[in-house]
């Protein structure tokens, strides 16, 4: 899928479009009912979020869930690939409330996406894979001829799309939380 670092403190969205807006109630507390409306704008607005309901998306999305059912997986089976994108941002938020815990979280996201890019990146130049070409992920890797690496690959391909996405949203909701930018090296 080879996407571009993430960057959490500018949004590469449409110029026209003003930033999101995450509301805060009476007393400056985040408006946390608000975080639909913020996913819901970056999903309209921001290409690196929006990939997501992307077709090729979409099908290597449905992949990884039936991979998760066939293999027995107790994982919640999502409808789309945007709807598990909004649960799982919806989810940093809440198990990670302090600054610290939302900071860790977005290192191990960075993290993830570091691993599964430089993965990805390595099997699409060993098979000669051409995935911005190809009108399926799922069906390009077809070209690997190991099943394990296969599955590997698609998996990695999944996990830098959604980190991605994920890093957009995340990132720009701890610079509103926390009125600084992430910073990797600030804890």
């Amino acid at each position: 899928m080879n996407h571009n670092a993430a960057e959490t403190d500018s949004i590469a969205g449409n110029a026209a479009s003003p930033e999101p807006v995450l509301l805060r109630d009476q007393y400056g507390a985040v408006d946390y009912d608000s975080l639909p409306d913020v996913i819901q704008w970056f999903l309209d607005h921001d290409q690196r979020v929006a990939v997501i309901k992307h077709a090729k998306v979409e099908e290597l999305f449905q992949w990884k869930q039936e991979q998760s059912r066939l293999a027995g997986e107790d994982v919640f089976n999502f409808n789309r690939a945007e709807d598990r994108l909004a649960i799982g941002i919806l989810q940093s938020v809440a198990h990670n409330p302090t600054e610290r815990e939302l900071h860790a979280w977005i290192a191990q996201l960075l993290n993830a996406l570091d691993k599964a890019s430089k993965a990805t990146e390595d099997v699409s130049s060993a098979y000669d894979l051409d995935l911005s070409a190809a009108s399926s992920v799922v069906g390009e890797s077809q070209k690997i001829p190991a099943a394990t690496t296969r599955t590997e690959f698609l998996f990695n391909c999944w996990v830098e799309t959604l980190c991605t996405a994920e890093i957009r949203v995340v990132g720009w909701l701890y610079r509103e939380f926390y009125a600084r930018p992430f910073q990797p090296d600030n804890f």
